[in-house]
């Protein structure tokens, strides 16, 4: 895990522990937990894990998951959420929530993404599940480009639930939140057939949305059609 901030891993290692950083791993590490492992060595517990879900849907809010997780414990099958099935994810979702020692939600509705953009709303969320955990991370990994802004020491990483389980499992939390909303908004709204497309920008969602107009969950700052 090398970058220009740092000159080998022990040098890279401090600066981690120290400050925030961004890391592309360009090859998935050999074991789901390396990043975490870093920490656990030393001491650094408890790590916590935060990913988002919903950056890119024309409706709904943008909902991310912080997690920490016993030191060490794998869950078998746990990966991106994305590459799950629903039922699989669903599955995962209860062993995950079950091994958990804290797992907390931040929620970014979409007339707040329309005020602040979906960038700073997906950041915000992570702050607002990072921050509700008990207890508090001694040191928080996030997936993406930018860090949440959080008093402890973070690492960012690019493709982050490639490489840690704890980023994964989040990943998988936020995403099963995120859809169970959708299928609330759906009760509100069943002409726009959110308990299929969640809220992206399928063609069956944009053929609703020429022909009812949007409604409060759409955001305004995106472009709907």
């Amino acid at each position: 895990m090398q970058n220009k901030h740092s000159a080998s891993n022990e040098q890279h290692n401090d600066n981690i522990i120290s400050h925030g950083i961004c890391v592309s791993l360009h090859k998935k590490t050999t074991a789901p937990n390396t990043c975490e492992a870093v920490f656990y060595e030393r001491g650094l517990a408890p790590v916590a894990g935060v990913d988002e879900a919903g950056r890119g849907p024309l409706a709904g809010p943008v909902v991310a998951c912080a997690l920490i997780l016993p030191p060490g414990l794998i869950i078998e099958g746990v990966n991106d959420s994305k590459k799950l099935s629903a039922k699989r994810r669903a599955v995962l979702a209860a062993k995950i929530k079950s091994a958990a020692i804290s797992y907390e939600y931040g929620i970014v509705d979409a007339a707040a993404i329309d005020q602040i953009n979906i960038h700073k709303a997906a950041l915000l969320a992570m702050t607002l599940a990072i921050n509700k955990l008990h207890p508090l991370p001694k040191v928080v990994l996030a997936d993406g480009k930018f860090p949440p802004q959080v008093p402890f020491p973070t690492l960012y990483l690019i493709k982050g639930d490639a490489h840690s389980h704890l980023i994964a499992a989040a990943s998988i939390l936020a995403k099963e939140a995120r859809d169970e909303i959708m299928l609330d908004v759906h009760q509100i709204y069943p002409q726009y057939g959110f308990d299929k497309h969640k809220g992206y920008g399928t063609a069956a969602h944009k053929e609703m949305i020429k022909q009812y107009g949007h409604c409060p969950m759409h955001r305004m700052s995106f472009k709907l059609l």
